[in-house]
């Protein structure tokens, strides 16, 4: 076997781009509300709506995705789930979910939809968090998994998959 080759086996098995299935969530979401439009009468003024869906949006992006990308950057990592991992990350948001860039993609969706006031956005969350969780984190769990052994299996038990 070639280095290239060895290099391409040593990944997690992902093959759908995961930030795809938030903004999927969030364009059918528009295109839904575009098509079948459902009211939903928010007791809010619009701006302190609007506030609210940035402040989550912020937060997301912000407190855990750049915390997150740092962190995996800072440890010689690569945040592109199709590539190799040398060693575990569990530090910054790390510690708290194993995941903390796709609970971000979560937030983004939602912060998107109490922004828009869109109920579909919001009714595609479950749909963005299962298209991550069986294209995106199973496979990156089971290549960790099979990878460190009983390390990864610890960080499991200690930390949860979501929060």
């Amino acid at each position: 076997m070639t280095r290239d080759e060895t290099r391409a086996t040593d990944a997690a098995a992902v093959r759908v781009f995961p930030p795809a299935w938030p903004l999927a969530g969030l364009l059918v979401g528009l295109a839904l509300q575009w098509a079948w439009p459902l009211r939903l009468e928010l007791p809010v003024p619009v701006a302190a709506r609007y506030a609210l869906g940035a402040l989550i949006v912020v937060f997301a992006l912000v407190g855990l995705g750049y915390r997150s990308l740092r962190t995996i950057r800072v440890g010689e990592q690569t945040e592109h789930p199709w590539k190799p991992t040398f060693h575990l990350v569990e530090a910054g948001p790390f510690r708290f979910t194993r995941n903390p860039m796709y609970v971000q993609m979560i937030l983004v969706q939602l912060g998107f939809a109490v922004a828009l006031a869109n109920p579909w956005i919001g009714a595609l969350l479950p749909v963005t968090a299962l298209g991550l969780h069986y294209t995106a984190i199973l496979p990156e769990e089971a290549y960790l998994l099979a990878k460190f052994g009983e390390d990864y299996a610890d960080y499991q038990r200690r930390v949860p998959r979501w929060l």
